[in-house]
């Protein structure tokens, strides 16, 4: 059986506990021994709501994690199941396609053994069905009655569902956090394996990056796990030549956007902008492999330069510079717009020119939400997969010209994780020290954009 259908039992059963709620405290307030309630009928009746729904609900988060254990522990436990091989591919081959065919998601099984598991997988699936749904009404029963019983006038209702609502709220705004720790610990774990394997001075100094799943040889100057050439990678493309294009662009529009345009070119001109925000990534990649690359080259082979590729640094940077422009522009135009009046105005009546007070007023002030857009198009930029794949190729080169062929770390993390590599090889477990790094520098870049913001929101307060 599905969640939902339990999760509407269960919203069926609190909407019911509800009304017999309700009508239990406006009980008390009829009649000529009316009495004052403490607290409205309505908490009452989502007092009553609430013990039975919450309970119901963990109840099925629970048991949709286990009842699928049980099922098959049930038809494994059956004498239909002894002719099943003991472990491997095929093992689980049968049991998935018996189970397909039993829920109704498949017509018929290619493996003829998965015949003689199918009744008894509709016969466990159909138990432990009722059994959900009994333990479900039992729960919503005892938790309703519980609340029912105390529904009385000097009860006082609403704290305790103001509580309850306020532990709701606590526990999804923990979901966040808890869910980077998971990230986190997980990243470790890995880590710390792949550097059981490879020296951590040798993956984080080495400068050569060659690692090959089917192969165990190292490059003849030593380690082949050297990450200096996917972190400068990273860095160049992501966050000097995407930067270079995308700050002075969006800070340009953003200025012209609050200071200058009519409001008539504003309406159109910013949503346009906008909109850029929502293009595919990999709509990016093939502008930039099929028009901006191509141009590049002809370019460079027009001034001179021999040996340019339509795979460059350069070509991915600026369209992932264009990429990221509504990030800084859209964050600077708020943060522009949100100065008070008062102080643009008093500057003007100084005797300031307007771009006077645009560079010594406004920008100022705004620098908090500004240096905000421009930590989270570096955090964008530096996490951009696919932009490089198609543009600047998977070589990891150290080298500062941007026309060379260069690569990011979430490419490698990428190619490291696809295909049918072991999980106990370090060429695989390397993507995760790579997701480790990348991570902590993430969280180095919104640690600085916080102390910015920190310091001159007290200057300006």
């Amino acid at each position: 059986m599905s969640p939902i259908t339990l999760i509407l039992i269960a919203i069926g059963l609190g909407l019911a506990g509800w009304l017999a709620g309700r009508a239990k405290a406006w009980s008390f307030q009829q009649g000529p021994e009316s009495v004052r309630l403490a607290s409205r009928p309505n908490y009452h009746a989502w007092y009553v709501a609430v013990w039975i729904i919450i309970p119901v609900l963990a109840f099925v988060a629970i048991w949709s994690i286990i009842a699928p254990q049980l099922i098959v522990q049930s038809v494994l436990a059956s004498s239909a199941a002894a002719n099943l091989p003991e472990f491997g591919f095929e093992r689980e081959s049968i049991i998935s396609e018996a189970r397909a065919v039993a829920t109704g998601s498949a017509q018929g099984v290619f493996n003829t053994e998965a015949e003689a598991l199918i009744e008894p997988f509709r016969e466990a699936i159909s138990r432990y069905n009722l059994i959900g749904i009994l333990v479900t009404v039992m729960i919503a029963f005892g938790g309703g009655t519980f609340a029912f019983l105390r529904v009385k006038p000097d009860f006082r209702a609403r704290t305790k569902v103001e509580r309850t609502v306020m532990m709701v709220l606590l526990l999804a705004s923990l979901v966040a956090i808890l869910t980077t720790f998971g990230i986190f610990a997980s990243l470790v774990f890995e880590t710390v394996r792949f550097f059981d394997m490879v020296s951590p001075i040798d993956f984080l100094f080495g400068t050569y990056w060659g690692p090959d799943p089917m192969s165990n040889a190292a490059n003849p100057d030593g380690t082949r796990y050297g990450a200096i050439p996917l972190f400068w990678g990273t860095i160049f493309i992501g966050a000097i030549i995407a930067m270079i294009v995308a700050i002075p662009l969006g800070l340009m529009s953003a200025i012209y956007l609050t200071q200058y345009a009519n409001p008539r070119l504003r309406a159109w001109v910013k949503p346009a902008l906008e909109i850029l925000a929502g293009v595919p990534t990999v709509v990016y990649g093939y502008f930039a492999a099929l028009t901006v690359a191509p141009f590049i080259r002809d370019m460079a082979v027009a001034v001179g330069i021999s040996g340019a590729s339509t795979e460059s640094a350069l070509a991915a940077g600026v369209v992932m510079g264009v990429m990221i422009i509504p990030f800084v522009s859209s964050m600077a135009d708020d943060s522009i717009a949100a100065v008070p009046s008062a102080m643009r105005d008093g500057s003007l009546a100084m005797g300031a020119t307007q771009s006077e007070t645009i560079r010594r007023v406004l920008f100022p002030a705004a620098l908090p939400g500004i240096v905000a857009g421009v930590m989270l198009a570096v955090s964008r930029a530096i996490g951009e997969t696919m932009i490089v794949v198609m543009a600047a190729s998977t070589a990891a080169n150290l080298s500062a010209n941007p026309l060379d062929r260069m690569t990011t770390v979430t490419v490698q993390i990428v190619k490291m994780l696809t295909g049918e590599g072991s999980f106990d090889h370090p060429a695989t477990l390397s993507a995760f020290a790579l997701g480790f790094v990348l991570f902590m520098v993430t969280l180095a870049l919104n640690f600085i954009a916080l102390r910015v913001v920190k310091r001159f929101r007290e200057a300006y307060d």
